[in-house]
């Protein structure tokens, strides 16, 4: 019986693929797949490589886990037909978008396809010899955003090309109203997903706009730039000739202006760095940073911590070298370096458990705040705390930037918006008080409304300012008056230095504790096992109060 049934299947399934009546659509849907792959056509796939960029396909190959992206959308784009209304070419949109996978977890993909960029009907239809079908495309952005939100997925969006066209008034015959309707799209999606966007290419318009509305965001050192409007439409505007490198190019918006966190050598580092992004944080707002297998001992002490800080008060040291002491090997992924550069931010991990990390770079300006630096503070303690990251902060901070450079900049109201994301947040917060803390920065270091974990190294002093510029404000009279002023200050200082010894503010509890350097790391990955211990799957939900803007 069973043979007969078999038999009389295989006969069943083989009359039926003689009479399958939707065969030929079923292969133009392959034909369509085929021909959208080829993007703009071999031309413009050439010229892409000779600008020295990647395909938007091979970059998502080169981001995503092998075999893992599912594209949606992949029929979209421009028919072109004969005057029997069969399919003599075909055009793809200029996006590609889809879900995938990164290091086994799921992602939600948006990249623009240069090479598939928009051309005039007329030169179109003559490139494909028919009859172009009218078309919008669709808002396949909108679309997989959407997804991301809806499906509580990373979104990543590999930016290259423009924005508005203004062929296509001329096309339409008319202008029209802007309106705004992804600020709402956008904003959720930060409240609820990481999101990253890289400039690939030269970006203007709209995907400019998308760059800095991410979490992390990336461009290409040379061949990717960043701008509202290019170089023609500033000439034309302002009467100022630039070139699309002088006007949004790295220098500009990674080392300048803080659109773009970072810059990368090549597409490949910027991948490889959305990739490092992705790996500290959580899939999405409702659950915790991925904690990874450490071989690096928890308990590991580095002598070399013993001598970082110089025992000469105004010379600096090499703060990364310092914090590389400390976190697991290798782990550490610094964002915005460039950009308000005395203060540091980025990534690391202790003992595998993921963690928020700033710290002040004394090589520059001593390691103050100035507006960048209170701009960068700010937006990296609101990143960490939106998705749960516990924040180690490496506190070396003299005070605010002063003189002309910081108030001109607005220094002060920077810092005081930094100082309120730190009360802001709910992370579990430690500070290790490495050296300087004065004045209004110094005492933004933690939130004094709830316990953070504190301790200072023996190098660490303190106070509302310095004494050297303290003195010569307090005493100027006194100083002026003296038969040798020099010597007066001098002598004023040196006794006012000796209230700077840390061990007289831990004689007052005034400091929780002051510790040999060495003994860092497994202090930290020990309050760090207790701080994820609080941080449980179902308060972090109920922690979720607001989103992060732009």
């Amino acid at each position: 019986m069973a043979e007969t049934n078999r038999t009389s299947s295989t006969t069943s399934s083989s009359k039926a693929g003689s009479d399958l009546v939707w065969q030929p659509e079923i292969d133009q849907i392959a034909r369509r797949r085929g021909l959208a792959r080829e993007m703009g056509g071999a031309d413009r796939v050439q010229e892409q490589h000779e600008r020295g960029n990647l395909t938007v396909r091979e970059r998502i190959e080169l981001l995503t886990d092998e075999g893992s992206f599912r594209e949606r959308g992949v029929l979209s784009g421009a028919g072109y037909y004969d005057e029997a209304g069969e399919l003599v070419g075909f055009h793809p949109s200029g996006t590609v978008t889809g879900t995938a996978k990164i290091g086994g977890r799921p992602v939600a993909v948006s990249g623009g396809d240069f090479t598939a960029r928009p051309r005039s009907g007329s030169q179109a239809e003559r490139s494909h010899g028919g009859k172009v079908r009218i078309h919008s495309g669709g808002d396949k952005s909108g679309h997989i955003e959407s997804l991301a939100i809806e499906m509580k997925i990373p979104m990543i969006r590999l930016i290259d090309g423009f924005g508005a066209d203004i062929r296509a008034t001329a096309e339409m015959g008319r202008t029209y109203l802007p309106e705004l309707y992804w600020p709402q799209r956008w904003c959720k999606l930060m409240a609820e997903v990481p999101v990253v966007s890289a400039a690939l290419g030269s970006v203007a318009g709209l995907p400019a706009a998308e760059v800095p509305a991410s979490h992390f965001s990336v461009m290409v050192r040379g061949t990717s730039q960043v701008f509202a409007g290019g170089p023609p439409l500033v000439e034309r505007s302002m009467g100022e000739k630039l070139t699309k490198e002088e006007l949004g190019g790295y220098e500009v918006h990674a080392r300048s202006s803080g659109v773009v966190d970072n810059d990368a050598a090549d597409e490949a580092d910027a991948i490889s760095q959305i990739q490092q992004f992705l790996s500290y944080l959580p899939t999405n707002v409702h659950q915790l940073p991925p904690v990874i297998d450490c071989d690096d001992p928890v308990d590991r002490q580095d002598d070399r911590l013993a001598s970082v800080v110089p025992k000469h008060r105004n010379r600096g040291y090499n703060v990364r070298r310092m914090l590389e002491m400390v976190v697991d090997l290798g782990s550490f992924f610094e964002i915005g370096r460039y950009f308000g550069r005395s203060q540091v931010t980025g990534f690391a991990r202790i003992g595998g458990r993921p963690i928020g990390v700033l710290a002040n770079d004394p090589m520059h300006y001593g390691g103050a705040m100035g507006a960048k630096e209170a701009r960068k503070f700010e937006k990296f303690v609101d990143l960490c705390d939106v998705f749960h990251l516990p924040i180690v902060n490496f506190a070396d901070q003299p005070g605010f930037l002063i003189g002309r450079p910081g108030e001109g900049a607005g220094t002060l109201r920077a810092g005081v918006k930094a100082a309120a994301a730190i009360n802001d947040s709910q992370i579990p917060w430690a500070t290790v008080v490495v050296r300087r803390l004065y004045g209004v920065a110094g005492g933004a270091h933690q939130d004094f409304s709830r316990f953070c974990f504190r301790f200072a190294w023996p190098s660490g002093e303190w106070g509302s300012l310095p004494i050297e510029g303290g003195v010569a404000a307090a005493y100027r009279r006194e100083i002026e008056a003296a038969e040798d002023p020099i010597a007066h200050r001098t002598a004023i200082e040196d006794r006012l230095i000796a209230l700077r010894d840390p061990f007289a503010a831990a004689e007052a509890f005034a400091v929780e504790d002051i510790v040999d350097p060495r003994e860092t790391r497994p202090m930290l990955a020990e309050w760090l096992e207790m701080a994820y211990e609080t941080e449980l799957p179902s308060q972090v939900g109920l922690r979720v109060r607001y989103g992060m803007r732009p």
